[in-house]
């Protein structure tokens, strides 16, 4: 075997792979220059941060947000509120909010539709006993109907005295009405609830995440 042609085989195979990688190389530096020399020109024809400070004055322009929560379920995520012109204009998760870090369920992401829908109703709506149709009535006179009906149901069913053996004992109450507490109320509502149902003689207190 002659180990000259072997090594000479070896050499030229070595060199040829050197060579190959300068190529390479030497196109890497081509095309790192050929980019470099477009960005330095775009940056010289655009002010970057000017761009950016047009786009977030556009985007949060005139714009209050508010936190709230989901009246879906009893999770009680939180929610950011864009407000513009007294105008809903995006509901997104709060990040801050430690039930749902910013996440939010297909119930949750579906609340902005739900609030555009032209379908919603924007006014409280009374149908008579009897009556095929809706009809709109104001806030005022919603509050005064629901009114009279509470107390014409409390006065109604109202017991006053129960009998425990042989002697009346003092009870206060009606069985007539219950209230329904839900996840979006706060603990300051919750308590403001629990006194008006004390006052109306309701023992049926209840939260939505129970039932």
């Amino acid at each position: 075997m002659d180990t000259r042609s072997g090594a000479g085989l070896a050499g030229q195979v070595q060199a040829r792979a050197d060579e190959s990688k300068a190529t390479v190389a030497r196109r890497d530096v081509l095309r790192m220059t050929a980019l470099g020399g477009a960005g330095l020109a775009l940056h010289g024809m655009i002010d970057l941060p000017a761009v950016r400070e047009s786009n977030r004055a556009l985007k949060l322009s005139d714009v209050s947000e508010f936190t709230t929560a989901c009246n879906f379920c009893s999770c009680g995520c939180g929610m950011i509120a864009a407000v513009r012109d007294g105008k809903l204009i995006s509901l997104e998760g709060d990040y801050d909010h430690p039930v749902n870090r910013g996440s939010l369920c297909v119930k949750g992401m579906s609340m902005f539709p739900t609030h555009s829908s032209p379908r919603r109703n924007q006014v409280p709506r009374y149908r008579a006993a009897g009556s095929d149709h809706w009809q709109e009535i104001t806030w005022q006179d919603a509050a005064e109907r629901i009114a009279r009906k509470i107390k014409a149901v409390r006065d109604a069913t109202w017991i006053a005295t129960e009998k425990v053996g042989d002697t009346e004992v003092p009870v206060n109450r009606t069985d007539a009405m219950a209230f329904l507490g839900g996840a979006q109320n706060t603990n300051e509502e919750c308590y403001l609830f629990q006194k008006a149902a004390r006052l109306f003689g309701s023992v049926f207190v209840e939260h939505q995440a129970r039932l």
